[in-house]
């Protein structure tokens, strides 16, 4: 072919992502015209499955979603529905949530890092290709995985669809003695945290940039997992080298009961999942917001790793926009769960009872907590029985498709601008793009307005 020929590649199926989902990309001469992500996955109506239900039952209904990150959809769930009945949950049950949470950061970006994005870096195809030549790291990851799950096991009563949490804490709470050992299993998974960001951060990365809005929660003083205020780090406002380098833009926020004014969805011909836009601009949630926004509030020894792995300095508003380099972050933000579970363990004290009570009453909650993937929304609407009548999931994934279309747009383009790349090889580097979001295909395919036009004469 000719660059004034055209070209359409299709990825039938992208491996090493969790779901099922394609890539349509049409280049006409050496000009990227479309790149589409699209789901096939079928709309799985859990907004719909969740009307009519008990207003306590979306935390384990909401928790299926997702195998990998239950427990977000669960404490996003439990949050927005307190919220509308005017409790809330604080002291040793926050924290205990916080500590559930730090769990299954640890445990799903550990199982992207070692096992879904690391073989990109180090050209294998598959986490077993990769164990046979980096068996050592592999199994590093595995048990940074299980670390995780342990706590999983511990407060939620098991490693996928946790079953002890309930709506004001939890339905059993864990003594003193139970986290004992937990803490040493820690221990040792603080060290190997430390060392998946040092073996991370030697991975060559490409030259990238992406100008996307970030979207993350924040909490002053933490960083924000469970909990937090909607805050936005615009994108630059000027293409290539600024007189400011990479310094972050002033950030807003905005009130969580406002967020449905604020991040908009809408329906795209190519996909099942809906699509966002962030006050009509495209943004991007997810690690590399949480590091530009919350990252001065890292653990001191989270925070030097990843200043030592390369990252920009957080506290000099400096922002790391690569999404390549967006694996160095994750491993960050594994070291920072592990170290943050242990301060949780040291400083726990059992709470009276395992749950505060939640009387049902009409009105309307917001949820929202941090996602391995991205800030993750919840609202539910109750009847005075305490019956859902509407329901809202906005997850990471969603959100993220247009800012995964553009950065696979703009890498595909400054690849045709470097030579005439075989099909092959941008197939490869569009996987990689994909990659790097870690998407979660099934959380997003959640809803589907169908629309069936008819013509000629009714029957």
């Amino acid at each position: 072919m000719t660059h004034r020929g055209s070209r359409v590649l299709h990825v039938g199926s992208l491996s090493r992502v969790e779901g099922e989902s394609a890539l349509r990309l049409n280049l006409i001469g050496d000009r990227v015209t479309h790149a589409r992500l699209a789901i096939y996955e079928p709309p799985r109506f859990f907004e719909a499955l969740l009307r009519g239900r008990s207003y306590t039952e979306p935390p384990d209904i909401t928790s299926r979603i997702c195998g990998i990150c239950p427990v977000a959809y669960q404490l996003s769930a439990c949050r927005a529905v307190e919220d509308a009945c005017g409790v809330v949950v604080d002291g040793q049950l926050a924290a205990l949530r916080r500590l559930l949470y730090c769990g299954e950061w640890i445990e799903s970006q550990t199982l992207h890092i070692h096992l879904l994005h690391a073989p990109d870096f180090l050209g294998r195809d598959s986490a077993i290709d990769l164990a046979r030549t980096h068996r050592s790291d592999v199994e590093r990851g595995l048990r940074l995985k299980q670390a995780g799950n342990t706590i999983l096991e511990l407060l939620g009563g098991r490693a996928i669809h946790p079953v002890n949490v309930r709506l004001g804490g939890f339905h059993r709470v864990p003594t003193v003695a139970e986290l004992r050992p937990l803490a040493e299993t820690l221990l040792r998974a603080r060290d190997d945290a430390a060392q998946t960001v040092r073996w991370v951060a030697g991975f060559e990365f490409p030259d990238a940039e992406c100008d996307h809005d970030l979207l993350a929660l924040s909490e002053p003083g933490t960083y924000a997992i469970e909990s937090g205020t909607p805050t936005v780090m615009p994108a630059p406002r000027t293409a290539g080298p600024r007189p400011d380098g990479n310094r972050a833009p002033p950030t807003r926020t905005f009130a969580l009961p406002t967020f449905g004014d604020h991040v908009v969805e809408h329906q795209v011909p190519h996909s099942t999942a809906l699509h966002s836009r962030l006050d009509g601009r495209r943004h991007l949630t997810g690690s590399l917001a949480r590091y530009a926004i919350s990252g001065r509030w890292l653990s001191p020894l989270a925070l030097q790793a990843a200043l030592d792995a390369g990252l920009a300095d957080p506290r000099q508003a400096a922002v790391c926009r690569n999404p390549f380099r967006s694996i160095i972050v994750r491993a960050v933000e594994v070291l920072y769960a592990v170290d943050e579970a242990l301060r949780l363990i040291a400083s726990y004290e059992p709470p009276l009872r395992p749950a505060v009570p939640v009387p049902p009453r009409p009105g309307t909650g917001h949820g929202a907590t941090e996602a391995p993937r991205g800030l993750l929304y919840h609202r539910y609407t109750l009847d005075a029985r305490g019956t859902v009548t509407d329901a809202v999931l906005v997850p990471p994934t969603a959100q993220n498709q247009g800012a995964i279309e553009e950065d696979l747009r703009r890498q595909v383009q400054d690849r045709l601008d470097a030579g005439d790349p075989t099909d092959a090889a941008l197939t490869a580097l569009c996987e990689r793009v994909i990659r790097n979001h870690d998407p979660c295909i099934s959380c997003s395919a959640h809803f589907l307005d169908l629309t069936v036009d008819r013509a000629g004469p009714a029957r």
